[in-house]
């Protein structure tokens, strides 16, 4: 619907969309610009009260003959504040309204006059706590959108740094920022997330990233390897969008959402580069090789008690000290379980009383439930061992993951033995081999197409490349 000249016409259809008598937060404001009148819309806290003062104030001091004669005018004459536009349909200057944005109503203009003086409720852009790194910046993404590109703007100083702002969801209209380098990106890749979520047809993004996830990724999803990499750290965005990849940064979210992604890339840390390239190496090296064995540390183990007569010599102090009363494939599924009843409780738990449940935790699983004869010793060590493992690498999903895996390896390898502790490893192996980036290219480049030069630099951590100018 377009806007009509007749203020008072324009003021009805809007007091009765947006239900001004009942949202006490839907403010508006009547007054005189040199003898006409003139309405302002604005959302009470989504807007700076003194930048409004100010062009009331100019407006005030407007004679009638100094009137423009139409809106375009009027903005390029009056309108001193640096971010203003134009609207002619009811349907965008609503949009606008309700993210924030003034809407400015003069009667003879049939044009909305929007003035952008928003301000968000904001904390302060602290280091995230999932993404801590042991040297490096301490700053963090927050749910404002606009405070998130900012960071990955003070990074990379490139007018070939383009942020595309989109929106989905028909109620919720959520900013989506698609950031790339222009030249460096994949252009197929980036035209087809772009039309994907251009296509969106869902009621809102509830969940913010993870249904923007499924949303443009919706098949395979049994499969739970994941397909995105999630970073709340800004440096880590700004080397991704360096190297060619896309960012996706979603309003109310704080965290950027990188693709493609590989399950190499889903294991690096920022850890890995800053430190020296030795120390970097290492670090990463440690990461694979404990995220391997929390796999599948606990099957082997369960296949050498299931078969005491292949433990070698130097082996046998892995076995049961103590006598056996639970079967121990019940022993590990159940602790499996109980781990992620520990860890829900934790998130769940106030913070004054985490410390004293956290005791109270240990305590009870690991002394009573041994001396009980629920579990055995040497099956708490282990567990044990794997869920400090699983905190080894930042990505969540990866770690249920692996989880995921491990226990269908448990339950193949305690119904069928050799067999089937097999069957669980090809079973995993497939799972990541047949995975599918976004991008439609294999989930373990450059190992499959094998690439020797990329697949070094998986591995090791090599000094980063530089020129000197001359």
């Amino acid at each position: 619907m377009e806007f009509s000249q007749k203020l008072s016409d324009n003021m009805d259809y809007l007091k009765e969309t947006l239900q001004s008598g009942k949202n006490f937060d839907v403010v508006y404001r009547v007054f005189d610009i040199a003898g006409r009148e003139a309405c302002l819309f604005f959302i009470d806290g989504f807007t700076k009260d003194e930048v409004l003062l100010k062009l009331i104030q100019i407006f005030s001091s407007i004679k009638p003959e100094d009137m423009p004669a139409d809106a375009h005018g009027f903005s390029k004459k009056y309108l001193a504040y640096g971010e203003t536009g134009l609207v002619k349909y009811s349907d965008t200057m609503i949009t606008q309204l309700l993210s924030g944005i003034s809407c400015l109503f003069i009667d003879g203009y049939d044009t909305c006059l929007t003035i952008d003086c928003r301000t968000y409720p904001a904390r302060s852009v602290a280091e995230p706590d999932k993404d801590k790194v042991l040297r490096g910046s301490r700053d963090g993404f927050v749910e404002t959108l606009i405070f998130n590109t900012a960071l990955i703007r003070r990074r990379i100083r490139d007018p070939r740094l383009t942020v595309e702002i989109l929106s989905a969801g028909e109620s919720s209209r959520t900013d989506i920022a698609v950031c790339y380098m222009k030249g460096r990106v994949d252009e197929e890749l980036l035209k087809l997330i772009t039309s994907r979520i251009e296509r969106l047809q869902v009621d809102a993004l509830t969940m913010n990233q993870e249904s923007l996830a499924e949303c443009l990724y919706p098949r395979k999803w049994y499969n739970p390897f994941p397909k995105f990499r999630f970073s709340e750290r800004p440096d880590t965005t700004a080397a991704s969008i360096l190297e060619g990849n896309i960012v996706l940064l979603v309003d109310t979210s704080p965290s950027a959402m990188i693709l493609p992604a590989s399950v190499f890339d889903i294991i690096e840390d920022a850890d890995d580069y800053y430190f020296p390239p030795i120390t970097g190496t290492y670090l990463r090296l440690s990461r694979m090789i404990i995220s391997l064995l929390s796999l599948i540390l606990t099957p082997i183990w369960l296949l050498l008690m299931q078969n005491p007569d292949i433990i070698p010599s130097w082996l046998e102090f892995i076995q049961l000290s103590d006598e056996l009363y639970v079967p121990l494939i019940f022993q590990l599924l159940i602790l499996e379980f109980a781990i992620d009843g520990l860890r829900l409780a934790a998130v769940s738990t106030p913070s004054m009383l985490t410390t004293p449940l956290s005791i109270i935790a240990g305590i009870v699983m690991g002394e009573y439930a041994v001396k009980s004869g629920w579990f055995n010793s040497e099956t708490m060590l282990y567990m044990a061992f794997v869920t400090v493992a699983n905190y080894s690498q930042t990505s969540f999903e990866l770690g249920y993951a692996l989880k995921f895996m491990r226990i269908i390896i448990l339950v193949l390898t305690a119904l069928f033995n050799y067999w089937g502790f097999a069957a669980g490893i090809i079973f995993s192996a497939c799972a990541v081999i047949f995975n599918k980036t976004i991008a439609g290219k294999s989930y373990i480049y450059p190992l499959i197409p094998f690439r020797w030069s990329e697949l070094k630099k998986r591995f090791f951590r090599s000094r980063l490349p530089h020129t000197e100018k001359s």
